[in-house]
């Protein structure tokens, strides 16, 4: 049986990715901080390290073909910074994967990172790319538009009574769900592929998100355009009037808003659905199970 490894196992692509690997018949072995508090994940073994200390991944990967790593943080918490996770915990997890022999480590990256390489956390993502490419381990770059989850903020205003946009609303954006990034990862590592842009099945400008955020609610649309300058201006003084957890998203969120963020239409899961089922919770038995396995290194 194949095994993969895959690290940021917990979050919210990680679960998606530990699910798809193992629905494909492969021995998932996923990184978790403290196995005896993790959420239950789809996965054959546990493997308790911190990707942030090289000494505890010593022997982690042994056996493993494969490397999937969706690890990152999104805030930053914890006196950990960009720089000490997107980069230097990856790559703590490329030198390991060298050694234990893995033939290929497949990377998260972000959709038009060469036009947010002043982004900190897009330079420290980047960063670990260039290493990953002067590896001798062969390479897939994954580089999604946006989460589904990322466009809660859209459905937030909304419930809030208005949608604030920057400039026109013009600018597009084709966000994805975890699951469908999960089968395009899978899919991409399977065709040996190095560098692939995805994205979900619908496009939507800026403002038709908002409306339809707006038409999930039964509300009808309200959203006031601001002046771009204004969006420009809080990248300046963002890092001087906010601690250091919100600058560093909102400086990705506000750069972001600037650019058409299109991949490869890919998946089959629709975000009104996903706004639906946000506003009307939907029970249903989880599709993850508890490990069969567990392994403290």
């Amino acid at each position: 049986m194949k095994r993969v490894f895959i690290a940021g196992a917990t979050g919210y692509l990680g679960r998606y990715l530990c699910a798809e690997y193992q629905r494909r018949g492969w021995y998932v072995i996923a990184l978790v901080r403290k196995a005896t508090t993790a959420a239950p994940i789809a996965a054959d073994q546990l493997v308790e390290a911190q990707a942030t200390d090289p000494a505890s991944l010593k022997g982690a990967m042994a056996g493993a073909e494969l490397v999937v790593s969706c690890l990152g943080i999104t805030r930053q918490t914890d006196g950990l910074g960009y720089w000490d996770v997107d980069y230097q915990a990856n790559l703590n997890l490329l030198r390991e994967a060298e050694n234990a022999g893995v033939s290929r480590f497949a990377y998260i990256h972000v959709l038009r990172a060469a036009d947010l390489g002043h982004v900190p956390m897009v330079a420290a993502k980047s960063a670990f790319v260039a290493e990953l490419h002067k590896s001798t381990i062969a390479a897939t770059i994954v580089a999604p538009t946006g989460y589904f989850s990322d466009m809660g903020d859209f459905l937030a205003m909304a419930q809030s009574g208005r949608v604030w946009l920057f400039g026109t609303g013009e600018k597009r954006i084709n966000p994805i769900h975890g699951a469908d990034l999960a089968v395009a990862t899978a899919d991409a590592v399977a065709a040996g592929l190095d560098w692939i842009d995805v994205g979900g099945p619908d496009v939507f400008t800026q403002k038709e998100l908002a409306e339809l955020a707006f038409a999930c609610l039964q509300k009808p649309s309200r959203i006031t355009f601001l002046p771009d300058v204004l969006r420009r201006l809080a990248l300046c003084l963002l890092p001087w009037m906010t601690p250091r957890r919100i600058n560093g998203p909102g400086r990705f969120f506000l750069s972001a808003l600037a650019l058409d963020m299109i991949g490869t239409p890919y998946g089959t899961h629709h975000l009104k659905e996903h706004f639906q089922n946000t506003l009307t919770p939907i029970k249903t038995v989880s599709p993850l199970r508890r490990p069969t396995e567990r392994k403290k290194s």
